[in-house]
């Protein structure tokens, strides 16, 4: 292994989420101990391998979640395995796919640590499953995440507005509320795991926001301005309230960021339209 774009590709092409798994530590130890030190350059897939199971759906048709039931849950700890498996190949195409960028050696580490984070997140969720009795793959998952990095595979900033900070962020609008209806319905097992969850995506978000900005200055852009406009054009649908503020304030988003872009209130930042 000479580079850091090739580990990111022979994880974006291991199927099995256990190689996956393997494979993202280890080119992760490797990187942070010096083994690999280049960048460098290689062809990514469109998409990421996948095992056979889980069957791929539209988000309509995936199974309801619920709060209380071992069926219930085994949904909602599926749907969000699904979404750790999927963040830890976006985290490795975030590191690998825009080397014209030519970003620092910060960006990278950020993102290699976010695929470890991501594989801790995806292995925790597997053993609540083991312990009722599920696995990964049982039920289908959507396509809904990886669409999202199709649709920025061309524009670091345009992914970096999409995913950590707008799909990313909404993880941590919606966790707190998961997690206290969980603790109503009597599972004392899911939410440590989620609250570890919640941190670690806190610390992602704000990843994002770093070199958001630091691709904003670059450009000569102002960063609250692009960020509204890249979400028109590539998140039209806007966003959605309620917001965890406190969160989201940590991660270097304040409201400036995310209030005017709430669905049907589309409005310009300041400045956006002239004013002071």
């Amino acid at each position: 292994m000479t580079s850091l774009a090739e580990a990111g590709l022979e994880v974006l092409t291991a199927a099995e989420p256990a190689e996956k798994c393997r494979l993202t530590r280890a080119f992760a130890a490797d990187w942070r101990e010096g083994r690999i030190v280049e960048i460098g350059t290689t062809a990514l897939p469109d998409r990421p391998a996948r095992p056979e199971r889980p069957q791929l759906l539209a988000p309509r048709h995936m199974p309801r979640r619920s709060y209380g039931g071992a069926t219930g849950r085994v949904a909602l700890l599926h749907a969000l395995a699904h979404i750790e498996l999927n963040a830890i190949d976006l985290a490795w195409d975030h590191a690998c796919r825009f080397p014209a960028e030519a970003m620092p050696r910060g960006f990278h580490d950020d993102w290699v640590q976010v695929a470890v984070d991501e594989v801790d997140h995806f292995e925790l969720l597997q053993g609540l499953l083991a312990g009722l009795g599920a696995a990964y793959g049982d039920l289908p998952g959507h396509d809904g995440l990886w669409q999202a990095a199709e649709k920025t595979a061309d524009d670091l900033m345009a992914r970096l507005a999409v995913v950590p900070m707008t799909l990313e962020a909404r993880g941590c609008d919606t966790t707190p509320a998961t997690i206290a209806r969980l603790l109503a319905n009597g599972d004392a097992a899911t939410p440590p795991v989620l609250e570890i969850i919640l941190a670690d995506e806190i610390r992602h978000v704000a990843a994002g926001v770093r070199w958001f900005r630091h691709l904003a200055e670059r450009r000569g852009l102002e960063p609250v301005a692009a960020y509204h406009s890249l979400l028109e054009q590539r998140f039209p649908g806007g966003l959605k309230a309620p917001f965890n503020h406190h969160a989201r304030t940590a991660a270097g988003m304040g409201p400036e960021w995310y209030e005017p872009m709430v669905k049907g209130q589309i409005k310009p930042a300041s400045g956006e339209d002239g004013s002071a």
